[in-house]
């Protein structure tokens, strides 16, 4: 439990690092993806939606690592994703196969969890995270993965 949480900290430091560095926003977000697709074993896919400024109400997908998905665009409501957008909640689900409004980005998808990042009240992104394990996801990933969502909406 404390090694997990000595980890997160230096995920939100080097998260820093990366965001006060010269890079472009893309190469910023794509940057903070790699690292905690690369330094936590079960976040298997890592990514980035950002609101649509001409629609509001639909999700664009921007920097992510992992395998490539079909899902571009979400419209809010749709999926896990589009309901945390939505609703402005974390979406933390163990077990995608017990959801009804589930958009399937790959088959070893097994759960996921969704951080909405607000800026001045309004909802901005997503930072979405996807493992091909059951329940793996704890309240310290929430916890950790809302202050990351908050260091991006920076920047968003």
């Amino acid at each position: 439990m404390i090694d997990k949480r000595k980890a997160f900290d230096s995920l939100i430091k080097k998260s820093e690092q990366i965001l006060k560095s010269g890079l472009d926003r893309d190469d910023k977000l794509k940057n903070i993806c790699k690292l905690l697709k690369e330094s936590v074993s079960y976040y298997n896919w890592v990514g980035f939606y950002t609101v649509d400024k001409e629609r509001e109400n639909e999700l664009i997908l921007g920097p992510f690592e992992g395998e490539p998905t079909v899902h571009a665009r979400i419209p809010f409501g749709s999926g896990i994703c589009g309901q945390a957008a939505e609703r402005g909640e974390t979406y933390l689900v163990q077990d995608v196969t017990k959801e009804t409004n589930y958009l399937s980005c790959g088959v070893n998808v097994k759960s996921e969890i969704v951080i909405p990042i607000f800026k001045r009240g309004r909802i901005v992104g997503e930072l979405d995270i996807d493992s091909h394990l059951k329940a793996p996801f704890s309240r310290e990933d929430e916890t950790f993965l809302k202050k990351i969502g908050e260091m991006t909406s920076r920047i968003l």
